[in-house]
């Protein structure tokens, strides 16, 4: 049934080439893609160049351990944000997330040892279904409820941690392997994360439900018609954004070795700045593991170059909120809107 919905893509694609000036729009089309597929590669190519002519030792093995350490939260929280974008919302908790999974896991590794990363990542899991459930049977956009859940999580850290870090030195050894370990000179948490995206990208390549993402994205009425659940496929989405913000916080708290109720709150601008840029579609339906891995990348090395150049850290969310401007205006599907509001 999936099919009718592929088909019905392609019948449209074809009557809009067939309509005066449709061919043109249809070049257009091609092109922008072109220019989401290559363009993101590109940037991040140039951007690392410009870096290493500036420092020439940002090409070193320790700096670019230490670049790709720093982009796994990133690319973590991109990914779980990913399948959010794909069907057409966005979820503005996940940072809020990540700091609360680092308070589960920092509260119950003393007792419960490896155990614990289960129970964090569970629990984040359970509670990114809940906002989930609520978008979908409260029929309440996903904009209002994950700005709520984004104040409500990050609160309950904040009374779980009692306002205070929490180090982890009882039960660290469960977790201490993301940070200390190396592969060829990388970080455990670095090929975890590679692993994770490969993950993702054979389950939405070669399943064959794998992508019910996409179709919802692209059109919740005709994947409905076409036998695809989508309510259960868009709490799944805020489920998986729990997920991979649970992962990114456990990651958090092996590298920092303590658990904050803020410690992931800054990530959340460049978590969507790395989906976005990557190449993935604000409206939903357009997007990839590899694209978000790329924009993770592209947006890691924003903040080492931005360091390197001497610009000052506070700038940074400026840089971010620009950057997520332009990448909206490229990547935005303006022909599925007939008002941009």
């Amino acid at each position: 049934m999936i099919a009718v919905a592929t088909r019905t893509s392609t019948e449209r694609t074809s009557a809009e080439t067939r309509a005066p000036g449709g061919a043109a729009a249809a070049v257009t089309r091609t092109t922008r893609d072109r220019l989401r597929l290559a363009g993101p590669s590109v940037v991040l190519v140039a951007l690392v160049l410009l870096v290493a002519l500036a420092e020439p030792n940002f090409l070193s093995m320790n700096a670019l351990a230490v670049v790709s350490a720093q982009a796994v939260p990133i690319l973590l929280l991109g990914l779980g944000q990913m399948f959010v974008i794909l069907t057409g919302g966005i979820d503005l908790s996940v940072a809020a997330l990540a700091s609360l999974a680092t308070v589960i896991l920092a509260t119950a590794i003393g007792s419960l040892g490896p155990l614990a990363v289960v129970v964090t990542l569970v629990a984040l899991t359970l509670i990114g279904a809940l906002t989930g459930l609520l978008i979908v049977f409260g029929q309440v956009p996903s904009f209002v409820v994950s700005l709520g859940a984004l104040g409500f999580w990050g609160a309950v850290a904040l009374v779980a941690s009692g306002s205070t870090t929490i180090y982890i030195s009882e039960g660290y050894d469960a977790i201490f392997w993301l940070s200390s370990w190396t592969v060829l000179g990388l970080p455990m948490a670095v090929w975890a994360g590679v692993a994770a995206v490969a993950a993702v990208f054979c389950a939405m390549r070669f399943s064959p439900r794998g992508n019910v993402f996409h179709l919802v994205g692209l059109g919740e009425i005709a994947a409905m018609m076409s036998g695809v659940r989508t309510r259960a496929v868009r709490v799944g989405a805020f489920a998986l954004s729990g997920f991979f913000a649970g992962a990114a916080g456990i990651v958090l708290s092996a590298q920092q070795q303590s658990a904050a109720p803020q410690l992931a709150d800054s990530l959340l601008l460049p978590a969507i700045a790395a989906v976005l840029v990557g190449g993935c579609a604000i409206t939903g339906g357009i997007g990839g593991a590899w694209r978000v891995l790329v924009g993770a990348l592209v947006v890691t090395v924003l903040r080492v170059g931005g360091s390197v150049a001497g610009i000052d850290p506070s700038f940074q969310q400026i840089v971010y909120g620009v950057v997520v401007i332009v990448a909206v205006a490229v990547t935005l599907d303006r022909s599925r809107l007939s008002i941009i509001k």
